[in-house]
């Protein structure tokens, strides 16, 4: 533990102290080459003007390159390979996206990552709206926004083991550590394997990511409805508004744009879905997605490069429409800045 700690700072002082040197050495360099103090006339502004275009690049330089190495190659050998045999021997052409198409566990891959897409957003975003009106109007709004939002600090795979032991079976007569199992034996019910009934277990495993996630929805849209004007309620309220006419007819219309962004990186987040369904069943009793269908067919069973592939790049052309639009509501709401 005391090993990976010491890693882990030094790591960060060597990553912070590398940034800093770099930009430093960088400036000290450009004003060297092309030096402003000392030269006089023509030469001094030729310089600045030099040094004002290339500056820019000494700071976005590194993120490109890094960019470069670990986004769009990957990007482009992930296509490539789609278009490749199980050990990237041979081109396939289509093969493997008429195979994806046409898998069953594939498609049944799709239809629970809908039943995500359709159930994880809008929860989120829903109870994120209703807890950010509602703690807004209590003297300890402040204690529940942190605790709610305390979840998203931790890892999926952390939130994962956490909600084990929420559903937690043991055989049948012993007594039930599992806290929801606890409940239904206490009031004389049955206790269940629940991470293990079709259909249901997807449900299951949505409420950890919906318990993760509520916290960044109301946290974003709490924000949103502070920049409301307090004429606007104020005045809604002396023209006889109701609390529920107020939230539906003048706030929501205000914070529109901020709760599509919310529910559209939620829906980007539920598209990639992994670690949950990983820790909590492994994709058995009819609970896979599409990300870890990838990672079985990428690096189990003998991989098979060419259909892993193929499923990430499904993933990402899903994902793309819901970025590009997320963007241009952010550019819209910033005044295209």
């Amino acid at each position: 533990m005391a090993t990976q700690l010491f890693s882990a700072i030094l790591v960060i002082i060597i990553g912070v102290g590398g940034c800093v040197a770099y930009f430093w050495g960088a400036n000290k360099a450009l004003d060297l080459v092309f030096p402003s103090r000392g030269v006089s006339g023509a030469a001094a502004i030729d310089n600045l003007r030099r040094q004002g275009v290339i500056r820019p690049w000494l700071f976005i330089g590194p993120a490109l390159i890094i960019m470069t190495i670990y986004l769009i190659y990957p990007v482009v050998a992930t296509l490539i390979l789609s278009f490749r045999d199980k050990g990237d021997d041979h081109f396939v052409g289509f093969a493997n996206y008429a195979w994806a198409f046409g898998d069953r566990e594939f498609l049944n891959s799709i239809v629970n990552n809908l039943w995500w897409l359709i159930v994880v957003p809008a929860a989120c975003t829903f109870l994120g709206l209703v807890i950010a009106v509602l703690t807004d109007k209590i003297w300890w709004g402040t204690i529940a926004k942190s605790l709610i939002f305390l979840p998203l600090a931790i890892s999926f795979v952390g939130a994962s083991v956490i909600w084990k032991f929420v559903y937690e079976y043991k055989g049948e007569g012993q007594t039930q550590i599992g806290i929801l199992n606890a409940i239904i034996q206490g009031l004389g019910g049955e206790p269940q394997v629940w991470i293990s009934l079709p259909f249901w277990n997807n449900f299951f495993l949505m409420i950890i990511l919906i318990w993760i996630q509520t916290g960044f929805a109301m946290v974003i849209l709490s924000s949103a409805l502070r920049g409301i004007p307090e004429e606007t309620i104020e005045a809604a309220v002396i023209d006889g508004a109701t609390p529920f006419q107020i939230f539906w007819k003048i706030m929501i219309p205000q914070i529109w744009g901020t709760i599509m962004v919310v529910w559209t990186t939620i829906t980007i987040l539920v598209l990639k879905v992994f670690d949950i369904v990983l820790t909590m069943t492994n994709g058995q009793w009819n609970s896979q997605v599409l990300a870890n269908l990838m990672f079985d067919w990428m690096f189990r069973g003998g991989g098979d490069f060419g259909r892993g592939a193929t499923i990430a790049i499904i993933i990402m052309i899903a994902v793309l429409p819901i970025m590009i639009w997320n963007i241009r509501q952010a550019n819209k709401e910033t005044g295209g800045h």
